[in-house]
């Protein structure tokens, strides 16, 4: 213990002593920690006392440690985003209860910057999260066997998504050191590849402290007349994202008044057309056609066993697995990703389950100007069921 802790100093100490005149040209580097306490949202039975211990569950908590950069100050993207950072984190979370939940640990990619600045030195930052989460303690209802789980009717998988935003005050008491405060909310769940999948949601408080060192630092830059950006270099206001993405999920059916599982995976195939125009340097909006097949939908209205032990389908009939929608849509676009939200509707369908209002929440990973990687989810407010959105997409225009 003594060797870490002396350790942690001497990073600390030599953090410090980095030089004060600054490079503006060279990439600022962010090291934080931060406790996030918070409290569980009780949606399920499970939440509520339906567990092991016969009581609510109230609380959860995590530890993380951060990693991130922000682009050099003389850089294009370094006026244009000049107090925006991303990188990567590494958490460990508690719920206080391991037997049945476990002790996940989450690896994401995370981005923030300032929303609006104050004297003395504070400011409104707000920063997202966006992984995976492992070590989870799935359902199980092999009673009386090791390992059985049947009361975690919320987690049905080892490995889940991780989605997380915060809004935070920070002050910034000298030149490199953050410390921050704030909200935060936390989702984790599979997107329904298997049941059960209630998802667990958190809503909490965060506080923590960054270290940032390097090239010149944002409070730095506006004495040096780098702070705006060049507006005046977007030349074509309009843009296409054209979206492939592919996923898979598992279907529950109500047969004689009871939820019934149906057995094997279903896939799914979704396109995007989404046309956006650029209000800000940080944010794009408009409008996307939305196409997407899926094997199980509709499921319910094609029994055609009696069995409830084993229940058997027909396969729907295509028009009732393909639904195609037209969504608003806004993007909030930073260095590297975009974070694009989406409410819309289906026009052309058949059948009760596509006949809702859905959510669609994406994030894209650029990996030049045009080709992004696609990782989201794909609410719907009816019977059906939501499902992952993990595929690329490439963007027309300039």
């Amino acid at each position: 213990m003594k060797r870490i802790t002396l350790l942690i100093l001497l990073v600390i100490s030599s953090l410090s002593l980095s030089a004060v005149e600054r490079d503006s040209s060279a990439f600022v580097h962010r090291v934080g920690v931060d406790l996030r306490p918070a409290l569980i949202l009780q949606q399920n039975d499970f939440f509520r006392g339906t567990n092991r211990y016969g009581r609510p569950m109230v609380a959860s908590g995590s530890a993380h440690l951060q990693y991130s950069f922000m682009f050099p100050a003389d850089s294009r993207l370094g006026k244009l985003y000049p107090t925006a950072y991303q990188g990567i984190g590494l958490a460990a979370y508690t719920f206080m209860n391991h037997v049945e939940l476990g002790t996940p640990a989450a690896l994401y990619v995370f981005q923030g910057a300032e929303i609006a600045r104050f004297p003395y030195g504070l400011s409104l930052d707000y920063e997202w999260n966006f992984g995976v989460s492992f070590g989870w303690h799935p359902y199980s209802k092999d009673e009386g066997q090791p390992g059985a789980n049947p009361n975690n009717l919320v987690v049905g998988t080892k490995t889940n998504a991780y989605i997380n935003g915060a809004l935070m005050l920070s002050w910034r008491p000298k030149p490199g050191w953050s410390l921050s405060a704030g909200l935060d909310y936390t989702h984790f769940s599979n997107g329904d590849t298997t049941f059960p999948n209630s998802g667990v949601n958190t809503i909490g408080l965060r506080v923590g402290a960054t270290r940032a060192f390097g090239g010149l630092l944002p409070e730095e830059r506006r004495t040096w007349g780098v702070f705006d950006g060049p507006d005046d270099e977007i030349q074509e206001r309009f843009v296409t994202d054209v979206v492939i993405c592919g996923a898979w999920n598992e279907e529950m059916v109500t047969y004689m008044g009871e939820e019934i599982r149906v057995d094997g995976k279903f896939g799914i195939l979704a396109l995007h057309v989404n046309p956006l125009y650029r209000l800000t340097r940080f944010l794009r909006v408009g409008a996307s056609l939305d196409i997407q097949f899926s094997e199980g939908m509709n499921i319910q209205n094609h029994i055609a066993g009696k069995n409830p032990d084993h229940i058997k389908f027909y396969r729907p009939p295509l028009l009732e697995q393909l639904g195609t929608g037209l969504s608003l849509r806004a993007e909030l676009e930073m260095p590297l990703f975009s974070v694009n939200f989406g409410v819309g509707h289906n026009f052309i369908y058949k059948g009760k389950e596509l006949s809702g209002f859905y959510n669609i929440l994406s994030l894209k990973a650029f990996v030049n100007d045009r080709i992004f990687l696609n990782i989201g989810l794909d609410i719907t407010y009816t019977e059906a069921s939501n499902n992952l959105l993990l595929g690329m997409g490439w963007r027309f225009g300039k």
